[in-house]
């Protein structure tokens, strides 16, 4: 399940509960709000899985730039040594297979950057959503620490 939709049960739960007059405190109910807490702890782990999924199709993406920038090269070489049996066109030959291989790393390196860049973007993206739902948890119990500990002392001062 999606944790922005836990995120957002959690606050309709919350928003919902009966408040206690005089006071900014409310109650919750315990088991629904409980319940939340651990399809929270479950959904948290498939973003983590995600993450690691997009991490591995980068890496495939890596690889692919890699193999292809390594045929690249073993043509950019192949048509080099063809071109070296021909004495008249030898210079521009060595000068072609460079600029080939040249931008075969080029290329590997703009794939590797928009693919790192991507990974770190979207691994942000889950952080700040991990971190908005870690806050309102959070929240929560502080609220519910606050409640317990005002009843006790209301129930103190019978």
């Amino acid at each position: 399940m999606d944790i922005l939709h836990l995120i957002d049960r959690l606050e309709e739960l919350f928003n919902r509960s009966r408040p206690i007059p005089f006071t900014h405190n409310v109650i919750v109910d315990e088991d629904r709000m409980l319940d939340l807490i651990d399809q929270m702890r479950v959904a948290i782990p498939e973003e983590v899985k995600k993450a690691q999924q997009i991490m591995a199709q980068r890496d495939r993406i890596l690889a692919q730039a890699q193999e292809e920038a390594n045929r690249t090269i073993a043509i950019a070489r192949e048509k080099g040594d063809q071109m070296i049996e021909r004495d008249a066109i030898v210079q521009a030959a060595h000068a072609r297979a460079e600029q080939i291989i040249a931008q075969a790393y080029k290329d590997i390196e703009n794939t590797r950057k928009d693919a790192d860049q991507y990974a770190v973007e979207t691994l942000r993206r889950l952080e700040i959503e991990l971190d908005r739902a870690l806050t309102q948890v959070r929240n929560g119990i502080r609220v519910l620490i606050d409640h317990s500990g005002n009843s006790e002392e209301s129930t103190q001062a019978l």
